[in-house]
């Protein structure tokens, strides 16, 4: 039972989580578009100033070493979850001011160099952009430089149709949003229907040796009582799933009521398997879960 029960992960970020995912936005709109040299010239620039320092590159001030990079590949979205954008969309950044496939290529490169041996792609949905396969092939291609992960965010709606190419690409795990397991509620949550679409993604994914995570935002009084379905899910099936906070965002109507902590999802799950135990050994100094 303990190995089972090391599949619940409770995700307490802060909003330092948000704001990585801003800086990488930054990077995507400039006030005017300036050509693929230029627009990476802070990386590369940050990169010669540290180059003969002790300290390595990417060490923050703590003495953590930072192995993973989350890059962010459109701002698109075929949902409109409540928690996370508005029913009427966002304004989208133009598509000359995204990152282009090979600018890309080029900040995988120079943060592998720099030690980083965990990509995460995320967006918006990450299987909205077109090339999409040729990007994990690009990074899938950094293996001998020290990459040993390919990841992927996304909420699985399409994901089913497009695992067998991804994982011939290189693709090594997702992270599916999933935040209910009742049809009805998915649709309430979400502004749109595939609940089904995005359950049977999950099976193809671990039907082709994918590891799979899936992300639930928890939020009292709308999808607290799925606790439970989850917590079944990870026991019957090989997967983790993580409960996440519900953060504040711009517009997302956050309530501090509607937050259900950490301790009182620890004893929820506790009560249907008393053998539920913290696995301390696989905290790092920069984790953002608790197993």
């Amino acid at each position: 039972m303990r190995n089972t029960l090391r599949r619940f992960a409770l995700f307490t970020s802060s909003n330092r989580r948000v704001k990585k995912d801003r800086i990488w936005r930054a990077m995507h709109t400039p006030s005017t578009r300036p050509v693929a040299s230029e627009r990476l010239a802070a990386t590369r620039s940050i990169q010669d100033d540290t180059k003969d320092s002790k300290q390595p590159v990417l060490m923050d001030k703590f003495g953590r070493f930072h192995n993973y990079l989350r890059i962010s590949l459109t701002e698109r979205c075929n949902l409109r979850c409540q928690y996370c954008m508005p029913e009427e969309g966002v304004k989208l950044t133009p598509e000359e001011r995204l990152l282009t496939a090979d600018e890309i290529k080029r900040i995988f490169n120079i943060f592998v160099a720099d030690g980083v041996n965990r990509i995460r792609l995320t967006g918006g949905e990450p299987l909205l952009r077109k090339d999409l396969t040729d990007i994990v092939k690009t990074a899938n291609d950094l293996r001998p430089n020290g990459l040993r992960e390919i990841a992927m965010t996304t909420n699985g709606i399409t994901l089913g149709r497009k695992v067998p190419e991804l994982v011939e690409a290189g693709l090594d795990s997702v992270n599916v949003s999933l935040d209910t397991l009742d049809p009805f509620k998915f649709q309430l949550l979400t502004r749109r229907k595939g609940m089904e679409k995005v359950l049977e993604s999950v099976q193809t994914a671990l039907d082709h040796g994918i590891k799979v995570k899936v992300n639930a935002v928890i939020i009292r009084g709308l999808n607290d009582d799925d606790v439970m379905g989850f917590a079944d899910m990870a026991v019957d099936r090989p997967l983790e799933v993580r409960f996440i906070e519900y953060m504040p965002f711009d517009g997302n109507r956050w309530d501090r009521s509607k937050l259900v902590p950490y301790q009182e999802l620890v004893e929820r799950i506790g009560k249907k398997h008393p053998s539920l135990s913290r696995v301390k050994h696989e905290d790092a100094p920069n984790a953002v879960s608790k197993l």
